[in-house]
């Protein structure tokens, strides 16, 4: 069968791992012993001793053999390695402090600590919509000046923004002299109704210029020079920019027309981007911080003030608002920042925030945070305790720190969690493979759940040199955590193979009729995978490699259920084909070693496939279905191995 497509690519560097893997096991596990010492031991012991020799690929070490040959699965030829045995546990390692030395290993206590979790978002500077304010005309009339004209101009409260012309307007001073006049200079009445009735009329007329929008002054001034005004000026209600400016001068406008829109920049909004995973770790109230591109070195903080309550199906992240004091202006709207969001954990996963432990706050305006109970001081609606908004409810010293154990010591694939510890009182150093329950990543930490006690010793650095010796030994491993016991042989499509001394044959049948069992599920997926690409149906593809993951997941086949997540996550068909490539070259290695579950299957090889490299790819028939081409040249490729199904013990 022809190479696939990622051996070829990674030919010399493979032959440059195998050999320093080689050179590291030959150093890794050369005896310590002199040769004096070496003398005094009793030949018949060193015979009953010496574990048998196994023959392993140094790019496979999952290969065992008990003769040399050449690696099923590259072809490369296996190299001697002698098993280190003597160890009571299957998941220990033993080495010479030189060895220990030469892998660089480094360990760190497990202890209990407040770690942090950094969340990452970006976002950009927004108005305050809170603090923006529209001026209309409160009648009609005609704009005879506008006293702003462009936007962008910083205006002061209380400053004049236009002057109008309103007929309209005339009427009612009118009526305001006339009530004026009924009071000063009316005839004297001596009942006392009359004379109240008149100044009712007169705060009528006042009060219905001022829901004009005329400012006492302006009508103080009517008063006083007792004739009506023809133009009537108005002011800015609040200090601000004019972000808008909506007329002209000379235009004529109707009650309600927008002639500015003014915003307090004194205070402004940061809205954010959160994925979906950062949400958990993200609470009303919670302080930020934030750097622009504008100030590099300076940091603003903000609180967050709104979550959105819906997820943006396009983008798939939720709006954060945070407000923030903006004094001096120095922030514009429509600038970019980026944002973190710190999150301390305690050991029950709950959020901590010091400063908010037992406080009462305003569900509408973050900043307003009191010792007790009351209202709020902007829009006085009753405070609320910051465990209603999702804080624990205790300071830090009354919480018990989690467990947490470095991020460099642990080792995950799929599901699993291997971290390798340090046995203490021990000869020589040795250390010891565990499977442990993490929680979630804060910072440079995982959290523990399961496995480990405050205490231990756990490898930071160099864990992975461990877990490749332990590969090589057939012990259990990150890779292989079912390693273990005597070496089998590997066969070929429809051949039986040959069980070690330890195993009889119907036990040794069970295994690989369980192995291929395993793969039937995955293959159903990728049968239609292969169909939709033949297709060029994109989206149909992506559907199809999710359930390649979710059955290659439950099946602890973690590499394929990675490369299968790669096409569901991708944007292209081209994309798709690459993975698609992965993935066959997978199946069609474990095929080899196993056989096919039920029904023959065969191996097609396409030479023309990436730019004439060539692709595999699996089939249930022989009419040929080229998925790396589709309908541009669907019949493509030939057929070149076949996979028969395993039989069981009853020949079924």
């Amino acid at each position: 069968m022809a190479a696939s497509l990622p051996g070829q690519r990674s030919k010399y560097l493979y032959i440059g791992i195998g050999i320093a893997i080689g050179v590291f096991v030959t150093l890794w596990f050369g005896s310590g012993e002199s040769p004096e010492n070496s003398a005094a031991i009793d030949k018949t012991t060193v015979v009953e001793q010496s574990p048998p020799t196994i023959w392993t690929c140094s790019m496979h070490p999952q290969i065992q053999k008990t003769e040399p040959g050449e690696c099923p699965i590259c072809g490369m030829d296996l190299i001697p390695v002698q098993n280190a045995g003597g160890d009571d546990s299957p998941r220990r390692l033993k080495m010479s402090e030189a060895a220990k030395k030469l892998a660089e290993i480094e360990t760190s206590p497990i202890t209990r600590m407040f770690a942090e979790h950094e969340s990452r978002l970006i976002g950009k500077v927004e108005y305050d919509e809170t603090r923006t304010k529209t001026i209309t005309a409160w009648f009609p009339g005609r704009l005879e000046r506008l006293f702003v004209d462009y936007t962008g101009t910083p205006v002061k409260k209380g400053e004049h923004l236009v002057e109008i012309y309103s007929p309209d307007l005339l009427t009612d001073q009118e009526a305001l002299l006339q009530a004026l006049k009924a009071v000063k200079g009316g005839p004297v009445s001596s009942d006392s109704n009359v004379q109240k009735n008149r100044h009712d009329v007169l705060e009528r007329a006042r009060e219905r210029l001022r829901l004009l929008g005329l400012t006492d002054e302006q009508i103080q001034r009517i008063e006083t020079q007792e004739s009506p005004s023809e133009r009537i000026v108005f002011y800015s209600p609040i200090d601000g920019i004019v972000i808008q400016k909506n007329a002209m001068e000379g235009d004529y406008v109707k009650t309600g027309t927008r002639v500015y829109t003014i915003a307090d920049m004194t205070h402004v909004w940061v809205k954010m981007d959160a994925y979906e995973s950062d949400l958990q770790w993200i609470r009303y109230g919670q302080e930020v911080e934030f750097t622009t591109v504008a100030y590099p070195g300076e940091t603003f903080r903000g609180r967050v003030a709104f979550i959105d309550p819906f997820l943006n199906e396009k983008t798939r992240t939720v709006k954060v608002r945070v407000n923030v004091k903006n004094p001096d202006g120095r922030l514009k709207p429509d600038m970019f920042v980026n944002a973190v969001v710190r999150s301390k954990v305690t050991e029950a996963g709950q959020i901590m925030d010091a400063a908010l432990a037992g406080k009462w706050m305003c569900s509408m305006h973050p900043e307003i945070v009191r010792d007790e109970p009351g209202f709020c001081d902007l829009c006085e609606m009753p405070l609320v305790t910051s465990e209603s908004l999702g804080f624990v409810d205790a300071k830090q010293e009354d919480q018990e720190p989690p467990l947490v154990v470095p991020a460099s010591a642990v080792l995950i694939t799929g599901k699993r969690a291997i971290v390798y510890l340090e046995v203490p009182n021990t000869e020589k150093p040795t250390f010891e493979g565990r499977e442990i329950k993490v929680g979630p990543r804060l910072g440079e930490f995982y959290v523990v759940h399961e496995g480990l006690t405050e205490g231990e010793n756990v490898v930071t650095h160099g864990n992975f040199k461990i877990d490749s010796a332990l590969q090589i030994q057939a012990k259990p491993s990150m890779m292989n955590p079912m390693a273990g016991g005597p070496a089998m042989d590997h066969a070929h499509s429809g051949s039986s193979k040959t069980a070690s001394p330890s195993e009889s044959v119907s036990d040794h049948k069970q295994h690989v009729s369980a192995s291929a069992h395993e793969l039937e599920k995955v293959l159903e997926h990728y049968r239609q995978l292969a169909a939709d690409l033949a297709d060029d149906k994109l989206e149909d593809a992506k559907h199809s490699a999710h359930g390649i993951v979710e059955a290659a997941t439950a099946r602890g086949i973690d590499d394929l259920a990675k490369t299968a997540a790669n096409v569901a996550e991708a944007s292209s068909l081209e994309e798709v084909r690459k993975n698609f490539a992965l993935i066959s070259d997978d199946l069609i290695r474990a095929l080899s070693r196993h056989g096919a579950p039920k029904e023959t299957l065969y191996s097609v090889h396409c030479p023309m496939a990436f730019d004439n490299r060539g692709a595999n790819w699996i089939q249930w028939d022989q009419d040929v279905r080229n998925p790396y081409f589709g309908a541009a040249m669907l019949k493509c490729g030939s057929v070149e191995n076949e996979f028969k199904p395993i039989q069981n013990e009853e020949g079924e």
